[in-house]
This record gives structure tokens, sequence and C-alpha cells, in this order.
């Protein structure tokens, strides 16, 4: 097998993206190709490398966009070129999810593969709705049965009869469709009317909501809440449970789906604040950080160091950047010594002290125009100021410096760019997904989401609210057309989130 790459068959787990396993992320991170179905949360996506192709094989029910033989193409393909695969399912990949066609696909040809298994439906959904499938004073068995039976299967393959004598929990996944199906035949063949049951939709996200009630009853309780696939249903006496027992969700922002457009690699802090709120943060980057094309002013301005009394850094990119720089390089960070460091706001400062550097100036308001009058303030007659900062940075700090007469010098290192791997994700997400709010910490993410969604599909997203980190994000936004309809009083990821919960807990 030299010279073919290794396909990872893995399991993702309902859809609450913090129930990945860390084998399943581990294996993420090091696939170059992701291909991966519909129902996969955009946190998983999230752990995949900046030069990862993603590839979706999503599919709808009653659709089938990309059938099951071209995906097991794809995975051939991609690993006879040399590649690492994550193949990504929802759940469990060998818990109806097709996982062993694959696998026997993929041996027949030769290719190695491994099975990393998940969270299942069957399990998790029930146990966010307060519905443990077993329990010691009235279910000591688990039964997991299919919803909807292989097309072309004459008569169903479903022994009913059997099903019905059964006294444990049996749980139905993938069965919306044929709900009235699976419960008359229960009935049919001697299953009580007034066995408890229950159906949970989006299980585990922000959207779930759940019917209850019995197997005489729940088509028209599921009806009349209008529920829909995804789902799975719960037939035993542990289902009556949920009424006791429902936990999930909750919180000020329970139920809220909020779309982070920050980068992969920051989108971290920000979910993690939505979901401790009980919201589910959907990770949707629009921009993406990259460095520079060329060096040669940045290792020049390195070298110069010493001509420079005050570095200012506008954002914590700026930061990582320069000192992920000075490393490469081989610069020895006491070439800092004597130089004053200027942080635009608490989390640009934070990284600096991670890395052992106190900034010497903060300004109260985080914004451009408070830095600006800070570095007037003082910087001394002759200082000369260096501007470390993304290529597509705003020009008033610099317009500012040059009114007032301070030398500077404005060093790019980093450059900032659309994430274009998310464009299909966006157009699904605002075409066919219910989205609460769109949050915006920078100008830029501003920008880039504009770019993935297209300005002549703006009209997608007005359904949602849209809140900024601070008024220079908010003024991008206007300019750019859309609508603000919030922002936080405190121009800090906490402060957005505080003003999110504000927002959205009168909706």
């Amino acid at each position: 097998m030299n010279g073919k790459g290794r396909v990872y068959i893995i399991g993702a787990g309902p859809g609450d993206g913090g129930l990945l396993t860390i084998k399943a992320a581990e294996c993420i991170r090091k696939a170059d190709v992701l291909v991966y179905d519909r129902l996969i949360g955009r946190k998983v996506i999230s752990y995949a490398r900046e030069d990862a192709e993603l590839v979706y094989v999503g599919k709808m029910p009653e659709s089938h966009p990309v059938p099951q033989d071209v995906i097991n193409r794809i995975l051939l393909e991609k690993a006879l070129e040399g590649k690492a695969v994550a193949r990504i399912k929802g759940g469990d990949p060998f818990v109806f999810g097709r996982g062993g066609e694959e696998a026997e696909f993929l041996r027949e040809n030769g290719v190695e593969y491994e099975i990393v298994p998940g969270v299942t439906s069957a399990i998790s959904v029930p146990a966010y709705a307060g519905i443990p499938v077993t329990h010691r004073d009235c279910c000591s068995s688990l039964h997991i049965i299919t919803g909807h039976e292989k097309s072309g299967t004459e008569g169903g393959r479903l022994d009913y009869s059997a099903l019905a004598k059964l006294e444990g929990t049996l749980v139905f996944l993938m069965g919306v469709k044929n709900l009235h199906s699976i419960t008359e035949n229960l009935i049919r063949h001697g299953k009580a009317a007034d066995t408890p049951a229950a159906v949970i939709e989006n299980g585990t996200t922000a959207m779930q909501r759940l019917a209850v009630g019995t197997i005489e009853n729940i088509c028209r309780k599921a009806a009349e809440l209008g529920i829909n696939s995804p789902a799975v249903t719960v037939v035993g006496k542990t289902a009556a449970l949920a009424a006791k027992l429902k936990w999930f969700p909750h919180g000020p922002l329970a139920g809220k789906r909020i779309v982070v457009t920050r980068t992969r690699g920051q989108a971290g802090k920000l979910s993690e604040l939505i979901g401790e709120k009980g919201g589910e943060a959907i990770e949707l980057p629009a921009i993406k950080i990259r460095e520079p094309e060329d060096f040669t002013a940045f290792d020049n301005a390195l070298d110069n160091l010493a001509r420079y009394k005050w570095v200012v850094f506008t954002s914590g990119n700026g930061v990582e950047a320069f000192l992920n720089r000075m490393k490469r390089i081989g610069a020895d960070i006491r070439m800092l010594y004597g130089i004053k460091l200027c942080a635009v706001g608490p989390s640009t400062a934070d990284r600096l002290i991670e890395a052992g550097l106190r900034p010497d100036f903060v300004p109260e308001s985080y914004t451009t125009g408070e830095l600006l009058k800070g570095v007037r303030r003082l910087a001394g007659p002759g200082e000369r100021v260096l501007l470390a900062r993304a290529d597509i940075a705003g020009a008033e700090l610099s317009e500012g410096l040059r009114e007032c007469g301070i030398e500077f010098d404005e060093l790019a290192v980093y450059r900032t760019s659309t994430d274009s791997r998310s464009r299909d994700e966006a157009l699904e997400l605002f075409g066919n997904g219910r989205v609460d709010c769109i949050t915006f910490t920078s100008s830029s993410t501003v920008r880039g989401f504009i770019d993935l969604l297209g300005r002549d599909r703006l009209e997608l997203a007005k359904g949602a609210r849209v809140v900024c980190i601070g008024p220079v994000t908010a003024d991008a936004a206007r300019k750019l057309g859309m609508r603000v309809d919030a922002i936080a009083d405190e121009y800090t990821i906490e402060g957005l989130v505080k003003k999110l919960v504000e927002v959205l807990e009168v909706m």
C-alpha cells in the first residue's frame, strides 16, 4: 500500500460539537481532505487545518445530491493521491451510518482505513431531552431501529410483532416521515396504546424541540409542533421521564443560533461563552489570517528595532504574527528592551502578557481613536513609532499620527483575506437554516461575510440580528449596507456576549 493515503471513517456525534471525541478531533486536524455530511456541526469542521480541502457531500431527506457510490469514489481517489482523508459522519458511522459500506469498498480497493466511533444519537439525543434509555426501575434493555428501511424492501424487514413484545426502550432513528406507520404497526401488533413515546428534533442543538405523549397520540402532538427531520423517536416507559428530567436547552441564550464570523483559530472563546449561556455558536469563519507574501520589510523592521520607541499593536493577530516572525528568524526577545508596547484593548494586551511582555499603554476605551489620543500624549519628541498591523488596516491611526507630526512606520505583519472555504456553508446556512444573530468582531469580518454571502444575497440574512463588538466595526457594517441592531458597551468578547444576552433574551 505504499504511496496510498488513509481514510478515517469518523463519527462526529449528534450535533453538539462538544460531543466530538478527542480521537476524532486529532484525525480531523491531520487530514488533508475532509469529506463531510449535512448534519455535521460547523464546530467540528473548525478543527480542520487551514490548507485542508473541504468536500461537502450532504444529503437532505428525499434528496441525494451525492450518491453513495460517488462518495465511495471520492474517498478512493483522494486516498490514492496519497492523502489523509477524514470521512465525517453524524452520530456513529456504524449505527445506520453506511460506514460499513464505505469500509468494504476501501478494503476491496486496497486502501487503509480506521474507524473512529462517535457518540450515537440513539443515546445522546434522548439524554439531552431528559430521557434515559435504560432505568433500573422500569427498563433493562435498549433496541435501536432504523426509522426508514432501504428503498425497495418489499413489505419491510422490521418484525413489528417481535418489537411490540419487547419490554425495553425502542429508539427509532430517522423515522419522522414514517412515524404514523411505526406507531400504527406497534399498536396493531399488541403494543399498549398508552405506551409513553417522545420525538426529539435537532437533538443536542439550540434548535432542539420535544414532543411527548403516547404511541396513540404522538403523531398528532409532533404534527402540532411541526416536528421535522432530523429527529429521534423513543418508545417505552422511560420516555415519560422527559417531563421530569428535561434540562436542555437552558440559559439566557437557550434556543438561539448565533453566527461567529471570527477566524477558525479565534472563534473558540466567543463560541464557548455563547455555549455557556445556552446558545448554539455556529462558526462561520469569514476571514483567514495569512503571512505576508514578502518578508523584506518585516525583517528590515526587526533588524532595526532599536530605532523605535513605541510598537503599537491593534490586534491579537498582530502580536502573534510579530512574535512568530521574531522566533522564526532567531531574533532575541531582549531586542524589545527599552521599547514601549501599546495594545488597542485587553485581548491584544493578553496576547502580549502571555508572551511575558506587559503593555505600557492600553486605552480605557478600546477604539483606534482612543489609542491615537494616548500615543499622541505619550510619545515624546523624536520618538519613532512602529505600527504593527494588518495589510488592510484603516487609515485613521496613521493619518492622526501624521497630522500631529509623530514619526512612524507602518508594517503589515499579516494579511487578511476572505475564507472562501466557508462560502458553501454560508449559502446553505442562510438559505435553508435559521439564524437568530450574526456577530462581528472587526471590520474585516464584516467585509469577509459580505464577500462570502454576496451583496446580491444579503437579503438572506435580513432576519438575523446583527451585533458588533464596537463602533468602528458597526460603522463598517453600515457603510457596506448592513443593518446594525446593537453594539457592545464594552468592546471585548465578554462585552459582546453580554450584549447578545440583552438583545436576544427579549426575543
